[in-house]
């Protein structure tokens, strides 16, 4: 067996304390998810002032995160607190997995298919939500899509065996498909309209209310990356978009696809769709 170890923590996404701490566990656990292991145990890392923010949001925070760990099935074995004048709360995780089946984000083959098992647009209904314009059944989606955990996603892409895998988070899909491409010495073709997206995202974009780091990611990738002409703005902006809890990055032989599909369709993985394909000519195109 070999050791899988990672550390994440974000600052509050959301209003709910307790939604905002599931969100957190479910961010923080998603790294060991993408390398194909099974995360263990975990140490609470919390950055909170107890002189302006009420002792109670603490403990909701905590119970949120309490709750995705159990289903996780990883064990909270500790943790640390410091007085800090912005909540910032998170893990530091231990996982296992066997040496000659972790999945690399490096390791991706010309041919494959590549498959998101998350809708786009977090980042955007976030910033929403902060500028309180979100309504109450965006507030829910985007809150049900990031508190998913990728424990399902990630034991069926094992079982099936694939080739490369990387979580969607801060840099966006993008910025995530393009450190997957380059390292892997190969290209990408994605089907911008095969995307799902959560309800409000298109609209919210449409309005400029893009986060910060929407474009130091169009920055990142700079000219590793063209678009058609019947790619539209907003969506150009969505592929950017920085996902908290964002979905898996899968990618998958031709041979493979349908089952591996199929497999996360059966066990509730209902946002799996095919967005592209690993070519061999360099660089992404997004048609």
């Amino acid at each position: 067996m070999a050791l899988v170890e990672t550390a994440d923590f974000i600052t509050p996404v959301v209003d709910d304390p307790f939604v905002y701490g599931q969100v957190a566990v479910a961010n923080a656990l998603s790294d060991v998810y993408a390398m194909g292991a099974r995360p263990v145990n975990a140490l609470n890392l919390v950055m909170f002032d107890t002189c302006k923010v009420p002792m109670e949001f603490l403990t909701e925070i905590l119970r949120g995160g309490s709750s995705k760990l159990e289903e996780a099935k990883v064990s909270l074995v500790g943790g640390h607190t410091v007085e800090d004048l912005e909540t910032k709360y998170g893990l530091a995780v231990v996982g296992l997995v066997r040496p000659d089946r972790i999945v690399r984000n490096s390791t991706a083959k010309v041919g494959d298919v590549l498959i998101y098992t998350k809708p786009l647009g977090i980042g955007v209904l976030t910033t929403a939500i902060k500028a309180d314009l979100a309504k109450e059944e965006e507030v829910e989606e985007v809150s049900k899509v990031m508190t998913t955990l990728n424990k399902v996603a990630s034991e069926v892409m094992v079982e099936v065996g694939v080739n490369s895998c990387t979580d969607i988070t801060g840099f966006g899909f993008l910025g995530h498909l393009y450190e997957m491409v380059k390292y892997s010495k190969v290209g990408a073709l994605v089907y911008s309209e095969n995307f799902l997206l959560i309800k409000g995202a298109k609209e919210y974009a449409s309005m400029g209310l893009l986060p910060a780091a929407t474009y130091d990611n169009q920055e990142y990738v700079g000219d590793g990356v063209s678009f058609s002409d019947e790619v539209d703005e907003d969506l150009r902006a969505l592929l950017f978009d920085p996902q908290t809890s964002g979905g898996l990055l899968i990618s998958v032989s031709e041979e493979k696809k349908e089952e591996l599909l199929d497999k996360m369709r059966e066990r509730g993985v209902v946002w799996a769709v095919e967005v592209g394909r690993i070519t061999e000519e360099k660089g992404i195109k997004v048609i």
